[in-house]
């Protein structure tokens, strides 16, 4: 509040106001209630007629506006004539992913767009966007004020993004405090964040690959995706475009292996008319097509030497030939690269440009394999046979205790994709509500085969996916459950908080 007091010509009025309204604020029972007097205190302090508050969705994807003060007076606006969808405003978008103050003066002769802003009188010459932070350092709303004077706004940035912080701290309190609590279900202290991408998994090795995600999604890196087939590197590729500041752009993948070398320039560059035999018209490549968005080009280890020298200026220059045309024009892409082979390896023998490999792996990202992600194999099977009972139009199934076991002892050399289609076999086969171990071809392997696995381990995540799918087939009742186990209830409950087993998992 330093720049406030040299700023404000009554500084020890505007700090009385400021401790009265963080009192308010520390009073409210309601989150409603809350936000509003935040808002109607932000216009009081700042002296701006109007007030915005916009606040991320439950996911994080979504840039809403919750409410509006206009005039010293609370509105919300026809909902149906707004976007419902704000994150892709530049200035908004600009304070949100970089955690930056906005502050513009004489903003009617600017360039910037400001459609956010409702219609008024006199133009609005003065803004200011402050983000609201959590307690835990994520940006989780932004607070903008706006005037038709010529006014400095940059003083009150401090303030109110405190009182932003704290209003956000209180909201947070309150929901806490509404949670009821149930005496059934154990506490869990080990929940993924895989959930936020939309992406399946809890295992620790999948935990770490989203970590890895969260770090990249809002910067412009070029992201490598290396791992075995099967992995799910065109599904990682798109939760970083659909969560990430390009997700209302283009998503376009092309595979670097399924077209000869002619074909794949022409279909990434584009060509002029008359560029060579057949091209009777001007064609758009992929590059332009994913303007401002996201292009994915998997199995870019397969290509060949010549488009690998041309991929590299435009990483580095941002510039783009088409096929037949003297001219460059410059695009804005974000390009993640994905592959199954081992790129040094190729650089070693000489099928890789070394120059190019530094370029697309600014940010490598290890998918891990199938086998790898142990605890992940089961939740990731009931996916698919929930997608699978969806596509047939059949009532749901569940599985045996035989076949979870079955399930758990398979290596998946095909990964994620394999486990889809084994699923998917057994859901056509199982003409009944259960699934049986009949109804898979899988051969496991002896024991001395599968290498080095802990007993414990394995005993455990078997035990754990066999309460989950009991529970879930007698629709979440712990004490039918435990008597099918033949175990007392209390038994049940202990074994469900030592497997950390929520009230989601047993969820149909």
């Amino acid at each position: 509040m330093g720049a406030l007091v040299t700023q404000e010509s009554q500084p020890l009025a505007y700090a009385e106001a400021l401790l009265a309204l963080f009192y308010s604020l520390s009073r409210s029972t309601d989150e409603v209630s809350l936000l509003e007097a935040f808002v109607k205190g932000a216009a009081r302090l700042s002296g701006c007629e109007l007030v915005q508050l916009y606040l991320l969705d439950s996911k994080q994807s979504r840039l809403e506006i919750h409410s509006e003060c206009l005039g010293e007076r609370l509105q919300f606006r026809d909902r149906s004539g707004l976007p419902c969808d704000y994150y892709h405003e530049q200035l908004l978008q600009f304070a949100l992913s970089q955690n930056r103050v906005v502050c513009l003066d004489a903003l009617s002769g600017s360039l910037h767009s400001t459609n956010f802003l409702p219609v008024h009188v006199m133009p609005w010459q003065s803004l200011l966007c402050v983000p609201l932070v959590t307690t835990h350092g994520a940006v989780n709303g932004l607070l903008l004020c706006a005037s038709a004077r010529h006014i400095d706004l940059a003083g009150f940035a401090e303030s109110l993004g405190h009182l932003g912080a704290f209003a956000l701290s209180q909201i947070s309190l309150l929901r806490r405090q509404r949670l009821p609590v149930p005496a059934d279900l154990p506490a869990v202290t080990n929940v993924s964040n895989a959930d936020r991408f939309g992406l399946i998994g809890r295992s620790a090795a999948m935990r770490q690959t989203c970590l890895l995600i969260g770090k990249v999604i809002n910067s412009p890196y070029t992201v490598l995706l290396c791992g075995e087939t099967g992995t799910g590197k065109e599904v990682v590729a798109r939760a970083i475009h659909d969560h990430g500041p390009r997700r209302a752009e283009a998503f376009i993948v092309q595979n670097c292996a399924a077209l000869p070398e002619h074909l794949l320039e022409s279909e990434l560059f584009g060509y002029r008319k008359g560029a060579f035999t057949g091209a009777d018209r001007d064609r758009t490549g992929l590059f332009d097509a994913a303007d401002k968005g996201t292009l994915l080009l998997d199995e870019i280890g397969d290509m060949p030497l010549s488009l690998q020298a041309k991929l590299l200026r435009v990483l580095q220059e941002g510039e783009v030939r088409p096929l037949g045309s003297n001219h460059t024009h410059t695009i804005d892409v974000r390009i993640v690269a994905a592959t199954h082979r081992d790129l040094k390896v190729l650089m070693k023998e000489g099928k890789f440009r070394e120059d190019l490999y530094y370029r697309i792996a600014q940010f490598p990202i290890q998918l891990p394999a199938l086998r790898h992600r142990g605890p992940d194999i089961i939740e990731l099977a009931r996916h698919f046979t929930e997608k699978a009972c969806a596509l047939l139009k059949r009532d749901s199934v569940y599985w045996s205790d035989a076949a979870l076991a079955h399930l758990a002892a398979y290596d998946f050399p095909g990964n994620i994709r394999e486990l889809k289609g084994i699923v998917e076999r057994a859901v056509l086969l199982c003409e009944g509500r259960e699934l049986l171990v009949e109804h898979f071809a899988l051969h496991i392997k002896n024991p001395s085969d599968q290498g080095r696995v802990s007993l414990r381990e394995r005993l455990e995540q078997i035990e754990r996916n066999l309460v989950i799918d009991c529970l879930r087939k007698n629709a979440g009742n712990q004490t039918i459950a435990a008597q099918e186990l033949g175990l007392p209830r209390r038994t049940l409950l202990y074994r469900m908080s030592r497997l950390k087993i929520r009230r989601k998992d047993a969820e149909n």
